[in-house]
């Protein structure tokens, strides 16, 4: 295991934030960005936070993320509206398009914002719980550039495509947020990080043979699809859509160009408030996950969801694990002295 340290949330942000700033954030763009990648990791969503910072900042020193960039409105109807990214932070990008599908959800009862030209959106069940805290049902989607085989190909052609679907629940949310590889490259890493083989088979090696070896999936870049064919097609359906949607990059044409960049997004938002069983959702859901538990099972069955909760209350007060190495490359972002951030 490598060496581990705690850093609470709110140092975590100011850390983030300071770097930020030194490289083309505005104050409100860089606090929104830190804050999002530090509740990732506070949540327990590790390789999609403090481990994907460093390599955010890198995208934005070699121009492929354009820190004051925000979406442009390029087409709309009553509930549907095309934007275009221009290449900003896809975390800033992804939260306007959920506020705004939140928006258009209460006006009209669905909202579907369609992005195009924006970028990695980091963790996408973020935007989920962004959604459900406002009392919508979400529904949203990115591609990605191309790093998952077709079933039964040995090239890669598909993106993981992730898929994010959330359900307000009591104070909470249920969240569904999963990548359409068994493993997220994201997680992949941080297993090979800490010296971890796979519970299950996750992809191949470089000789086609199925393997729980993270290192072994990265190096051939041959992930598993889930459900074997039914992955993949689901990944297929999901950029067409995403595409056509969007009027934005498909996965093919991303996968061309030097970067990961130029990614189609799409955040649906339905407000439950505007139908007419609304005041018996509640209960509904209650008796769904109350029979749900009821499940013969060795363990404790969890919902999708109810591990974020505990992981967040026990990074808040314990602090967020995070590995030296790792925290030692943000720090070296820093081209000014704490005191002067503290200032």
């Amino acid at each position: 295991m490598p060496d581990t340290l705690t850093i609470p949330f709110h140092e975590m942000i100011d850390v983030f934030r300071s770097i930020l700033l030194q490289n083309g954030f505005s104050d409100e763009r860089a606090n929104t960005c830190a804050e999002v990648f530090a509740t990732n990791s506070l949540e327990g969503v590790y390789s999609h936070g403090v481990n994907r910072f460093a390599l955010f900042v890198q995208m934005v020193r070699e121009g492929h993320v354009v820190p004051d960039a925000t979406p442009v409105l390029r087409h709309a109807t009553p509930s549907l509206e095309q934007w275009d990214g221009a290449l900003g932070p896809g975390v800033l990008n992804a939260t306007i398009a959920t506020n705004r599908a939140v928006q258009l959800a209460k006006q009209n009862g669905l909202g579907c914002v369609a992005l195009a030209n924006t970028n990695h959106w980091m963790r996408g069940g973020y935007y989920g719980w962004q959604a459900a805290k406002a009392g919508c049902v979400f529904i949203g989607w990115s591609n990605t550039i191309a790093n998952m085989p077709a079933y039964g190909a040995s090239d890669v052609r598909l993106g993981n495509n992730p898929l994010v679907i959330a359900v307000p629940f009591q104070q909470e949310a249920i969240v569904l947020d999963m990548a359409l590889s068994q493993f997220s490259y994201g997680a992949m890493q941080m297993a090979e990080m800490r010296g971890e083989s796979l519970p299950v088979f996750g992809g191949y090696d470089e000789n086609g043979k199925l393997t729980k070896d993270p290192a072994a999936i990265i190096k051939s870049g041959r992930t598993l699809s889930i459900g074997y064919w039914k992955g993949a097609g689901l990944s297929l359906l999901l950029d067409i859509v995403v595409a056509v949607l969007s009027g934005g990059l498909a996965v093919h044409q991303i996968s061309q160009q030097k970067a990961e960049k130029g990614l189609s997004q799409v955040f649906v938002a339905i407000a439950l408030e505007r139908l007419q069983n609304y005041p018996g959702i509640g209960a509904c859901i209650q008796n769904i996950i109350s029979d749900y538990k009821q499940s013969a099972a060795t363990g404790e069955v969890l919902y999708p969801g109810e591990r974020v909760m505990r992981k967040r209350e026990q990074n808040r007060q314990a602090g967020i694990p995070v590995v030296q190495k790792v925290w030692d490359e943000i720090l070296s972002l820093q081209t000014i002295t704490k005191s002067v951030i503290d200032q």
